[in-house]
């Protein structure tokens, strides 16, 4: 096991590791655990009934988050013409075609999220092996393959995250700052798990919440009663 620092320890003794609570107290108790000098991310982590090496028990997706993340989101736009415009008047941070893929070619990422038009799916797809391993290829399912582009930027722009199982039946992702307080927090959490609720594949048997806990980026992570989501997100 990895040596814990001081800071650590003395944060994860103000929690019981094996107490599970209800979301609100989790939240809570998180940011109360929260020790780094910077302001730390509220990350959540759930444990699903799939096995998601069968396609019909792959959940993905993605969700606005009410609250947004607490970040800027630097998005880039693949598009010509006119389109190309209405990125760049909608806040897009970069917006081209072949110019900018040869920038990537060349190895610039200098940016968080991408969306394109579909008819730049063609010039995209050079540069998949380059974007695809760090989550920055634009996909229709998520919304980033897409000739309204002012939305798809909009949304980005306001916290909107997309997510996927992992292997091992584990959905994470990050929920907002500390800074941000229990109740936004807690919206944002509640936003994410309604979304999560909806996905429950047709094939999926028993319980679909196996388990959850939320921590902060350097923090213990408290573990949440998985009954409590239902009266959550009813």
């Amino acid at each position: 096991m990895p040596k814990r620092g001081k800071k650590y320890l003395e944060s994860q003794g103000k929690i019981d590791r094996q107490e599970k609570h209800d979301v609100d107290t989790a939240v809570q108790k998180a940011i109360e655990t929260s020790y780094a000098k910077f302001d730390e991310t509220i990350d959540v982590a759930v444990r699903l009934g799939v096995d998601p090496r069968h396609a019909d028990q792959m959940v993905r997706g993605t969700v606005v988050l009410p609250n947004g993340l607490g970040k800027t989101v630097r998005v880039l736009v693949f598009a010509k013409g006119e389109k190309e415009k209405e990125a760049l008047d909608a806040g897009a941070d970069f917006a081209g075609n072949d110019e900018l893929i040869e920038k990537i070619k060349d190895g610039w990422l200098g940016f968080d999220k991408a969306v394109a038009t579909p008819d730049m799916m063609g010039s995209v797809g050079k540069i998949g092996r380059i974007l695809g391993p760090r989550g920055l290829m634009p996909n229709a399912k998520t919304g980033t393959v897409t000739f309204d582009v002012a939305k798809a930027i909009n949304e980005l722009k306001a916290g909107k995250i997309d997510f996927r199982v992992e292997k091992a039946g584990i959905v994470h992702v990050p929920m907002g700052k500390v800074s941000f307080g229990a109740e936004k927090i807690k919206e944002n959490v509640t936003a994410f798990l309604d979304t999560l609720s909806r996905l429950k594949p047709a094939s999926s048997k028993g319980a679909y919440f196996k388990g959850l806990a939320i921590s902060t980026t350097m923090g213990p992570g408290i573990k949440v009663d998985t009954s409590s989501i239902k009266e959550l997100v009813k």
